[in-house]
């Protein structure tokens, strides 16, 4: 290994380590290594990659790993299962060595998967056109009809037109044990991780400036441009400016980050089933202007998903008619409804064979040896040798049975069922992958590991409406890679890798903001806003603007408690404070909620001991009444307008999110105080990030209507409480409400003496300087909602108008000087209750009528039929 030479010692032990580690392997890791070859040197394309990362010393390398990591946890980069439980976000791990592919073996690769568009395409125009692979007997009628993703609706509909049905798609591909390359599956439905592979490439170019500013690499932006354009040119109008829209399942399933990432970056607009609808044969978007027309829709949804009148009935993510409105030409579907039949895990049985057929080549990339159980003589080796296979459900792809973890009396049973319906079930051998350098920061190690990888191609812009024989494909020139043995799914993996394409010379960087041939139309966010986004951007505002009075509220309830003599018979304010938190407590005060344990403190009244632990359930995690469960609400509406959101708010989420997954561990009302104030500071950074960055168009007027309705209601609610309604109603409750407002900077500078019930309610109520005060609240609120769009064309004033008008009347012709005396007079007490329930009845009923008038475009998804498996 005389090639170390030109590395630092901690690069050299680390490598030193690793060859030691793949000696004491065994045949696990005897194979094929990415890093060294078989005289145990440095593969030359590793060499310079190695060169910059000697340049760091041990805990410099260290610091930049972390910092790629930090990055990533800043921006969001997350992930969910469906087996997860819901909201549980499992952050994206990223190792900082990147896989190094020489520029030899990208040409090779590049070759065989463009083979491999072409060959999937002419598979797809085939199955649902002529059907020659049928009715030729290559392929069985069975293997293709039993697939579900197989749409009989899509046949003679789409294999006879001009455009290409396949636009975009993934293969995942291993290098095995003898250097060779093999095809594991592909993705042609929904194909995702190009958005992560370039968020990747982005984090290391930020944590390791030097390395990838000095690597001869391939970029990646110019690929995704390419589909930009590829897109837009779908479009069959010719306008200028196709409304693109990139229809995703919704915040709640795995690569919703991707999905709002890419339409981010590729500007699209981010839907979901409920804000499209086809009318009069078009698809269009539901937006608070009316509906709009989309001309072309770039799906996350699988097949069967994505219409319940023609496809599954059941589907709540669909939309009813767009397979009709796709037959027809009216809009544009990338990939095409149907390009679900390439996924088919048998197809890799028949794969050679098609190739031939179809395109008169060989195969350059062999696929993972597969056999398909509804084939007599495929089922006689699978029977002959039943161990030395995985196996696969068509139903369910993605869900691999090993033999090894199953038992004999389970094995039998599978055997049993393989033969009772052979058609289901394919057989796939067990694979010995090549090892690949993975950097352990814990250990400042290289280790060996198996690795996955997934590659994208795109048809070129220029030859969507070629013929197909002339038809050229480009490959992006990387992708993603992660751990795991060969045929990991994505998501299980706990750690992913980019993939690094050296190229014989440092590439330039390329933009996605290009320069413009001529004028473009210049447009502004507005009318276009889907109503589902404004749904969302207000109640994130509503629950935003909760969780941050209930955070001050609760941190001066702590306070008080800390405050209380303890040992006292009397408690207090905080059975008032527990009331305006909306927390009830047991019936009996002075029975401990836990009796089992040992008094935590001794001498102390059961009272405040019962306050103590109902205070500290408020962080738990699933507490119904806690902080994580509110800002679990808060979270889902952020994630659904993730795309609206600038990088600096989304950060400030994620430190919000990292605070409430830390809050279930809190321990003691001092720690409670401390994670509360920093709740409370990072909400203001994030609504002040709202207001600095995002534009004011319609869906920065419904947050904003959203908090100050939040708002005021809660301010109204506490001065009904500190002035009437309390066991203890005066002065030291009205400090709580001050600084719960945080207004009692603002009161002492003002008044510099004590507190005094008609300067708190001109401070709260009147004062319409104060953004904090009920007058300021309605004027923001009326002067929001007068520019909102008006449905309609009717001359009258709409309803939430006429709320808010309502309120802001009741506050102007109140007498004051009735309220003068709310310490000593019942007639003033009256009349303040009377005010506070004037204006507290048409607040309340303020979403309601926004709802109606703005959001009611949303329809709830229906249902049609009830499926059984």
């Amino acid at each position: 290994m005389s090639d170390l030479n030109s590395l630092n010692t901690d690069m050299q032990q680390r490598l030193k380590a690793y060859l030691q580690q793949r000696i004491q392997g065994g045949q696990s890791l005897a194979g094929y290594d990415e890093l060294l070859n078989a005289d145990q040197r440095i593969r030359a394309h590793w060499q310079p990659v190695l060169d910059e990362l000697s340049k760091f010393d041990r805990e410099g390398l260290r610091s930049r790993c972390d910092e790629a990591q930090n990055l990533l946890h800043e921006n969001g980069v997350t992930f969910n299962t469906y087996e997860d439980e819901p909201g549980q976000l499992r952050s994206w791990q990223l190792d900082s060595l990147p896989y190094v592919i020489s520029t030899e073996t990208w040409d090779h690769l590049e070759r065989g998967l463009m083979q491999r568009s072409r060959l999937l395409e002419a598979i797809a125009q085939d199955l649902y056109g002529p059907r020659t692979l049928i009715t030729t007997g290559l392929l069985p009628p069975e293997l293709i009809h039993s697939f579900p993703s197989y749409l009989l609706p899509a046949v003679n509909a789409t294999g006879s037109q001009a455009r290409p049905m396949l636009i975009f798609h993934g293969t995942d591909l291993i290098r095995n044990a003898e250097g060779e390359w093999l095809v594991l599956c592909d993705w042609t439905q929904s194909p995702s991780g190009a958005g992560y592979a370039l968020e990747n490439r982005i984090t290391l170019a930020r944590a390791l400036p030097s390395l990838y500013r000095e690597a001869p690499l391939k970029r990646l932006a110019g690929f995704l441009q390419a589909q930009h354009r590829a897109l837009a040119s779908l479009c069959t109008t010719q306008r200028e400016q196709p409304n693109i829209v990139l229809l995703s399942p919704g915040p709640g399933s795995p690569g919703y980050f991707e999905h709002a990432w890419l339409a981010n970056y590729m500007n699209f607009s981010l839907v979901e089933g409920a804000d499209l609808v086809v009318r009069d044969g078009h698809v269009s978007m539901r937006t608070l202007g009316g509906l709009r027309q989309v001309d072309v829709i770039v799906r996350q949804i699988n097949d069967p998903w994505c219409d319940p009148l023609e496809l599954r009935g059941d589907s709540l993510l669909g939309v009813p008619g767009l397979m009709q409105a796709a037959r027809d030409g009216d809009v544009e579907i990338a990939n095409a409804l149907g390009t679900g039949i390439l996924e088919h895990p048998a197809l890799a049985a028949y794969m050679d064979e098609i190739c031939q057929r179809l395109l008169g080549e060989s195969l350059i990339l062999q696929n993972r040896p597969t056999l398909w159980a509804g084939d007599a003589a495929h089922l006689s080796r699978i029977l002959t040798s039943p161990q030395q296979w995985l196996y696969r459900d068509i139903t369910e792809p993605a869900k691999l049975i090993r033999t090894d973890k199953l038992s004999a009396g389970a094995l039998a049973q599978l055997l049993q069922t393989i033969q009772t319906n052979p058609h289901r079930y394919v057989a796939q051998a067990k694979l010995q992958a090549a090892t690949s350098p993975v950097y352990n920061t814990r250990s400042d190690q290289f280790e060996a590991h198996n690795i996955n990888l997934r590659f994208f191609s795109l048809i070129e812009p220029d030859h969507l409406f070629s013929s197909p024989d002339k038809r050229l494909y480009r490959i992006m020139p990387g992708g993603l890679a992660w751990l795991g043995e060969p045929g990991t799914l994505l998501m299980e993996s706990h750690m992913v890798k980019d993939i690094w394409v050296m190229a014989p010379v440092p590439q330039p960087h390329i933009s996605m903001l290009r320069q413009a041939n001529g004028p473009i139309v210049v447009t502004r966010d507005g009318n276009d806003l889907p109503c589902r986004v404004a749904d969302s951007l207000f109640w994130m505002g509503r629950y935003g603007e909760r969780l941050d009075i209930r955070s001050r509220l609760l941190r001066e309830t702590l306070g008080r408690f800390l405050q209380e003599d303890q040992t006292a018979e009397d408690s207090g304010l905080l059975p008032d404070l527990f009331t305006a938190l909306e927390v009830e407590l047991s019936e009996d005060p002075d029975t401990p909620v836990n009796q089992t344990e040992p008094d935590p403190l001794p001498g102390y009244k059961h009272t405040y001991l019962n306050y103590r632990n109902r205070l500290l359930e408020l962080f738990e995690e699933h507490h119904t009444d806690g902080m994580p469960w509110l800002f679990s609400h808060f979270l889902r509406n952020c994630r659904a307008v993730r795309d609206h959101l600038g990088d600096d708010a989304w950060r400030t989420v994620n430190g919000l999110r990292q605070r409430f997954n830390d809050m279930p561990r809190t321990q003691g009302i001092i720690v409670g105080q401390r994670q509360l104030e920093g709740v409370v500071t990072d909400l203001a950074a994030f609504f002040g990030l709202c207001n600095e960055t995002m534009p004011h168009h319609y869906g920065w007027r419904f947050l904003d209507i959203g908090r100050f309705i939040e708002r005021v209601l809660c301010t109204l609610e506490l001065l009904k409480l500190a002035l009437l309604s309390a066991r203890q109603p005066g002065i030291p409750l009205c400090e709580v409400v001050l600084a719960t407002t945080d207004n009692f900077t603002v009161y002492r500078r003002r008044y510099r003496s004590q507190l005094h019930p008609s300067a708190i309610l001109d401070l709260l109520l009147f004062d319409e300087t104060n953004p904090r005060s009920v007058g300021y609240m309605l004027k923001r609120l009326e002067r929001q909602i007068q520019r909102l769009p008006q449905p309609g064309s009717t001359p009258y004033r709409n309803q939430e108008t006429r709320l808010v008008i309502q309120a802001t009347s009741a506050l102007h012709l109140v007498d004051i000087d009735q309220l003068s005396d709310v310490e000593n007079s019942e007639a003033s007490r009256a009349a303040l209750e009377s005010l506070l329930d004037s204006l507290i009845a048409p607040l309340s009923e303020l979403t309601n009528a926004i709802s109606h008038s703005h959001f009611s475009h949303v329809e709830a998804p229906i249902q049609l039929v009830t499926m059984q498996s």
